[in-house]
């Protein structure tokens, strides 16, 4: 059976509206309309209802449930969004009953990390798993946690903030915290962990193309594939940390899989030497054994399959 799903992503630049078909296995993007994200909340939904409108005007079809994707902190069962610190002026917004007044279709809202997992074990890496971990490593460090074959968000919708995990009592900070995993495995993070190296100067430092231009993560990668030996230290240092990161979840919740997006799933033949290291030294080796480590099989389209992932999710729930 195939089922016609609205997705709406709020972000804090950028909003969009999606279309899309999903199938048991996997899901098709139909159409989207991306926008600069509005000044106040009301602008925002009201714009991107419409968006949602226009594209449904474009490809004819009954329209089954609409998901919505937004940063936490949120509240899933009253679909609130709870003053994201992305999004000033957006303190206790009802996000979901305008779209199931206008559109007349279950609205569920999940946030971007358990959105994103949510997709992976529909119809990407993490199909058919029973209990998968979904990290983002991209802009931060969250993850999406499937336990039991459910999403498991936790009391208050706060399960998964693995990037406040603190590895090491130094480095780069990352969640308002040094040396934490969000600190060591992020593109800012990264970022910063370049820095430092540079700033303690050494041969390495002194060589490196680094500190010709600005630093970023896709930099520091690109000057590792060319051998820049600063940057071959900083990225064993983030393999090794995220590795350890691994460790402690696959030693706490025994996953079956963990899928993990954007960076990795762009530098895999960099990091996964690094991380299968670390975890073979850290992690405990019976649920390790059970455990694939992938990158993501939605890719670039993961973050639009997520907010559609979530349609589907509340349409399924309302079924039950």
């Amino acid at each position: 059976m195939s089922l016609l799903l609205g997705g709406i992503d709020i972000g804090g630049t950028k909003c969009a509206a999606v279309l899309g078909t999903s199938t048991e296995n996997s899901v098709q993007i139909l159409d989207k309309i991306a926008f600069p994200t509005p000044g106040t909340p009301a602008e925002a939904l009201a714009k991107l209802a419409d968006a949602l409108e226009q594209l449904l005007e474009r490809h004819r079809g009954s329209l089954q449930a609409i998901g919505i994707s937004c940063g936490g902190p949120l509240s899933s069962k009253d679909g609130l969004v709870l003053s994201p610190p992305n999004l000033p002026g957006w303190d206790r917004i009802d996000v979901c009953t305008p779209f199931r007044t206008r559109f007349g279709v279950p609205a569920g809202l999940q946030n971007d990390a358990n959105a994103c997992g949510l997709a992976e074990w529909k119809w990407g890496a993490g199909r058919g798993s029973q209990n998968m971990v979904f990290l983002t490593f991209g802009t931060g460090m969250g993850a999406g946690l499937i336990l039991g074959g459910r999403l498991h968000a936790g009391a208050n919708d706060m399960a998964g903030e693995v990037g406040h995990i603190r590895l090491t009592e130094d480095g780069p900070a990352g969640y308002g915290k040094n040396g934490s995993f969000e600190g060591y495995c992020s593109g800012g993070g990264i970022a910063k962990l370049a820095q430092q190296l540079l700033d303690n100067g050494g041969s390495a430092a002194a060589a490196s193309s680094l500190g010709a231009g600005e630093l970023s993560a896709k930099a520091v990668f690109e000057a590792a594939h060319a051998g820049d030996a600063l940057a071959l230290e900083a990225v064993r240092i983030v393999g090794k940390q995220l590795g350890r990161g691994l460790a402690i979840l696959v030693d706490v919740l025994n996953p079956d899989t963990i899928v993990i997006g954007s960076i990795y799933e762009r530098q895999e033949s960099l990091l996964a030497p690094l991380v299968q290291e670390e975890l073979a030294r850290e992690a405990l080796p019976l649920p390790l054994s059970v455990c694939r480590i992938v990158p993501s099989g939605l890719r670039d389209h993961v973050g639009d399959a997520a907010s559609l992932s979530v349609a589907l999710h509340e349409y399924e729930l309302q079924r039950k």
